[in-house]
């Protein structure tokens, strides 16, 4: 499988613990910078001719830049690469109080959108700067379901400011009233050169063993709605994984456009810059050797499948390693790993060290 992955870098207004290039929404540089993705794909995609199977539209905030642009856009990455029939196509959006125009969206193409919730709690999303409400969330939902959307897909943080468990556990629950198909939960992270950074020591944290335990209650909660984990941060319905992201963990080839993307192809991994400067200039830079076994092992092991023999022997032709078989066995008794004739996979404990867990085992 191929993926087509889509930056678009603008924001209304930059979150404090947001960490993605993004800046704010100018009209003239967004129809600047939209003619100039149509011409980086139609580049590419001619010096490497795909088809391909995903197309994702990240951000930022993609919705922001106006469904005309996104249409164009995703009909030249169609005319460009051929999206394969039943393609998965994604549109990441914010519940901000501003009308989308999903059906125009569902007609062009689009059949997938991830909606930005983070909290349904309206005091927890003012404090991460959010400008949408919980009622927000659940009017974006309800139009893009309108619109013909039945893969709906909601953004949750977990261990943010102020957020308890019960908190929690109701963010749970309206994302299961909204229906939605498939939930990101992951744990809130300060990263530097954000403005939660340099507030840190103001915020009311969460200790490592407290984000842990309130990382486990969030895959329970999510459990009994019928939520299966398959991947450290992802959970679905039956058969709503995300695909595009799949092809990420499965060390499949993609192709990523705008500053600060990442792309896969021909073996060989390659990334912009953050700013506009290095995309307009097209300075792609190289980071050398992918798709090798110890980076297969790496990634597949944030799956919930983990590393099968199966699809190790479709990758590299023979069986996993035992040098790997036995690391791992290590970790057994410390319930963050199994491991069994069929491969390896970590534990929903091994998901919390999983940089640790994967360090071991490849020695």
């Amino acid at each position: 499988m191929t993926g087509v992955y889509v930056h678009i870098p603008f924001c209304r207004r930059k979150c404090p613990y947001c960490d993605f290039f993004s800046v704010c929404a100018d009209e003239e540089r967004m129809e600047q910078y939209t003619s100039l993705l149509c011409t980086r794909i139609g580049e590419y995609a001619e010096k490497y001719p795909r088809r391909a199977d995903t197309l994702y539209f990240g951000g930022g905030t993609p919705s922001i830049t106006g469904e005309e642009r996104l249409c164009r856009i995703y009909k030249y990455v169609d005319e460009k690469f051929g999206l394969a029939e039943g393609a998965e196509v994604t549109l990441e959006v914010n519940p901000e109080k501003r009308d989308i125009d999903f059906e125009r969206l569902r007609k062009s193409g689009f059949n997938r959108v991830s909606v930005g919730l983070q909290s349904a709690d309206d005091n927890e999303l003012k404090l991460l700067g959010r400008l949408h409400s919980r009622s927000d969330a659940e009017k974006c939902v309800n139009s893009a379901r309108k619109a013909g959307f039945d893969n709906i897909s909601l953004d949750l943080m977990i261990a943010t400011p102020s957020q308890t468990k019960e908190s929690l556990k109701r963010s749970v629950a309206f994302c299961a009233e909204q229906r939605a198909a498939h939930i990101s939960a992951y744990l809130l992270k300060i990263e530097k050169d954000t403005p939660y950074y340099s507030m840190r020591n103001k915020l009311d944290l969460r200790d490592d063993d407290a984000q842990a335990e309130m990382y486990l209650f969030a895959a329970e909660e999510l459990a009994k709605y019928g939520y299966y984990q398959y991947e450290i941060s992802n959970f679905s319905l039956s058969g709503y994984e995300s695909r595009h992201n799949l092809i990420y963990w499965h060390d499949e080839e993609y192709f990523g456009f705008g500053p600060a993307a990442h792309s896969f192809i021909d073996g060989r991994r390659y990334h912009y810059e953050r700013s506009f400067e290095s995309f307009y200039n097209d300075e792609l830079i190289c980071d050398g050797a992918g798709g090798d076994e110890e980076e297969f092992i790496m990634l597949g092991l944030r799956l919930a499948e983990g590393i099968t023999n199966e699809r190790y022997r479709m990758r590299f032709g023979k069986d996993i390693p035992q040098e790997y078989i036995k690391r791992a066995q290590q970790l057994i008794p410390a319930g963050l790993i199994q491991a069994d004739k069929n491969g390896i996979r970590l534990t929903a404990e091994g998901f919390l060290v999983s940089n640790a867990v994967i360090a071991v085992i490849l020695g």
